[in-house]
């Protein structure tokens, strides 16, 4: 089995990755210093295809496991399932070194995070992401939250996991459009950071689609490496980190605009990264081929492009709400080139400018 490390003092841990490997994860966490009593949070889509075999794994290695299941989708991100977790957690009588898994995509990985961090001031947590999504980008990082009404992620904590486990056979198991949603955030690696990573992508996109397993997991362990690096030398993002948040900006008030229910997460980040370049085009930030790449990559990929038609003020105040805003600005990422991008503050209405 492969594994990196998030090197961050004592809160370091490492990410493994493998093939067919959910049955090896209670022996690797007996190493941890847990108390017997594990929570497993999932949904029921992911539990009917994993839950046994982590379970069965869990108990094998001594452990007694809680299985809990939320609904599917961003519609249980919310502080309505936060405090349902906390009362099954209490009820189960979960203490300070119990541990819960994350298992699923990046809403349960999300969430699971925020319960843990909040839980009894802290408890620890695993990340096994099954998506493509999760696996590159969500469970690394110590991101956890819940969503708003008002906007996305609003509410949450930066709490580290103890480790993040992959499998990249899960994957096999994703709807097209669920795997190709988390090809944006492989594109964004490529975009922000390492442009032989997006030359790549454009030579052999069709390998990662065709599911080629030992090409997905180079290119998994290629992103989770560079985010890995990216957190190492910004944790709390007030600095390097926020060029994760390439494309997010637009992506997120699109997932606002439409309440969460019209775009996959990847699909709207991938249309925020296309305006993104756009926009840096049209400031002079960037050249045309640049643009041009980044958005035939993108349509290569089946991810859409197209910015949805809401009036200019409806993204105005959308964008004003992202959680990036300081002093009535937003840190906004544009690119430079292949593999640089630059940061620039910009109000929303300057943004806005650019969206038609």
């Amino acid at each position: 089995m492969d594994k990196i490390t998030v090197d961050l003092g004592n809160r370091s841990y490492p990410i493994c990755f493998g093939y067919n490997n959910l049955s090896e994860l209670g022996k690797i966490i007996r190493g941890f210093d847990f108390s017997d009593r594990i929570g497993i949070v999932t949904n029921p889509e992911v539990a009917r295809l994993f839950l046994n075999t982590v379970e069965g794994s869990l108990r094998d290695a001594g452990f007694s496991v809680f299985p809990i299941e939320i609904p599917d989708g961003e519609g249980c991100k919310s502080l309505e399932w936060t405090s349902i977790l906390y009362d099954k957690l209490v009820s189960l009588k979960m203490d300070r070194k119990s541990a819960l898994i994350a298992l699923g995509g990046g809403v349960i990985g999300d969430i699971t995070g925020f319960v843990a961090a909040t839980f009894l001031r802290g408890i620890p947590y695993i990340q096994v992401p099954t998506t493509l999504l999760a696996q590159v980008d969500s469970s690394i990082g110590g991101k956890t939250g819940v969503n708003h009404s008002k906007g996305k992620n609003l509410i949450g904590a930066f709490y580290q996991p103890s480790l993040v486990f992959i499998d990249v056979d899960t994957l096999k198991t994703l709807p097209k459009s669920e795997f190709i949603s988390g090809l944006a955030e492989v594109i964004k690696y490529g975009i922000i950071w390492d442009s032989d990573l997006f030359k790549d992508l454009e030579d052999n996109l069709e390998r990662i689609i065709g599911l080629d397993r030992k090409y997905i997991l180079r290119i998994v362990k290629r992103c989770c490496s560079i985010k890995a690096k990216i957190v190492e030398e910004d944790e709390k993002e007030n600095g390097v980190r926020s060029i994760l948040n390439f494309g997010h900006t637009i992506g997120h008030a699109i997932e606002a605009l439409t309440d969460y229910k019209s775009y996959k997460h990847g699909e709207a980040v991938a249309i925020g990264m296309v305006t993104a370049a756009l926009l840096s085009l049209k400031m002079g930030v960037c050249n045309e081929d640049v643009f041009h790449r980044v958005k035939t990559l993108i349509q290569r990929a089946g991810l859409p492009t197209d910015l949805p038609e809401f009036p200019k003020d409806e993204y105005i105040s959308a964008i004003e709400l992202d959680k990036k805003m300081r002093s009535d600005k937003v840190k906004f990422v544009l690119a430079e080139d292949i593999g640089c991008v630059k940061f620039a503050d910009l109000a929303a209405e300057d943004i806005s400018k650019y969206l038609g």
